[in-house]
């Protein structure tokens, strides 16, 4: 069992495709880099911290980006924009089997916020016009940084999102929340809160993950070839029936939670049985529990 967590994004690359079928495209020794970055007198990598290409996944030719939470936290900024949206424009000409994505972002870059906002508008953008293509997209979440800001967004775009228990996802990060409404409001520092209430077992409760899995690199491919399979066309019906899921879960929490996390409660209100034991489940029984 190799830790998804603990890769690095081209380690992440080398163990989930089959064995010496990524390609990449602008590597790092191109060393396209941010012009921003190197302005302020910022440290830059050569791939702006991600990598994309092709690659094989059992047998069949799949575009890949992986985020590098390393460098920035994954952060998105004007050419790391570009490069996945390159890679997706790129898809709606070459139709591989799905567009995978190995996110780990904490979401727009601060040194370059207005072009980072604008990268990940084209980046949604461009998701869904792969999607309307019929191209199933697939976000794989299991790094240390999670998935935030815009990349949350963006993941939420997507046909199919696999998490694993320790991956997190969520519109703001912890530290934004506890920034904008208080450390009462939410302390960033309570690990437990912050994975009750981002974590991946709350996201497959929840219905905003469709696989929930192992920290564990083959878990994590054995779910991405399982995704490539899965297409969901973009309709208004489909929109309106998610605007209208959110609407009845918003309502189902009270004002008053008389000191339990919003997370458990919403469990509760899910009929989900013993809701407060489940951050100590493992993941089968965590599994079991929306299948009930």
């Amino acid at each position: 069992m190799i830790s998804f967590a603990e890769c690095s994004a081209r380690e992440r690359i080398a163990l989930l495709f089959d064995k010496g079928s990524f390609h990449e495209w602008i590597p790092p020794a191109e060393r396209l880099t941010s012009p921003h970055l190197a302005q302020l007198g910022v440290p830059s990598a050569f791939d702006d911290g991600v990598a994309i290409g092709r690659a094989k996944l059992d047998g069949h030719t799949v575009f890949v980006a992986a985020q590098e939470g390393e460098f920035m936290g994954g952060g998105v900024g004007e050419v790391h924009g570009a490069k996945l949206v390159g890679m997706l424009q790129r898809a709606l000409r070459d139709k591989p089997a799905a567009v995978v994505v190995l996110a780990e972002s904490g979401g727009v870059r601060l040194h370059e916020a207005n072009a980072g906002l604008i990268a990940v508008s084209e980046v949604m953008r461009a998701v869904l016009d792969v999607r309307a293509a019929g191209i199933p997209v697939v976000f794989l979440i299991g790094g240390a940084n999670g998935c935030f800001g815009g990349m949350g967004i963006v993941a939420r775009c997507a046909d199919f999102i696999v998490m694993s228990d320790v991956g997190r996802l969520a519109m703001s990060g912890p530290e934004v929340i506890e920034a904008s409404h208080g450390v009462e409001e939410y302390d960033s520092r309570d690990r437990a809160l912050v994975w009750r209430t981002s974590g991946g077992k709350h996201r497959w409760l929840t219905g905003d993950c469709d696989a929930l899995v192992e920290d564990d690199v083959a878990a994590f491919r054995a779910a991405a070839i399982a995704a490539m399979k899965v297409s969901r066309p973009v309709t208004l019906e489909a929109l309106e029936a998610e605007h209208a899921l959110l609407g009845a879960r918003l309502a189902m929490l009270p004002l008053e939670n008389d000191g339990i996390d919003q997370a458990t409660l919403l469990w509760r209100e899910l009929g989900i049985d013993k809701a407060e034991r489940v951050p100590d489940l493992d993941v089968d029984d965590v599994r079991a529990l929306r299948a009930a």
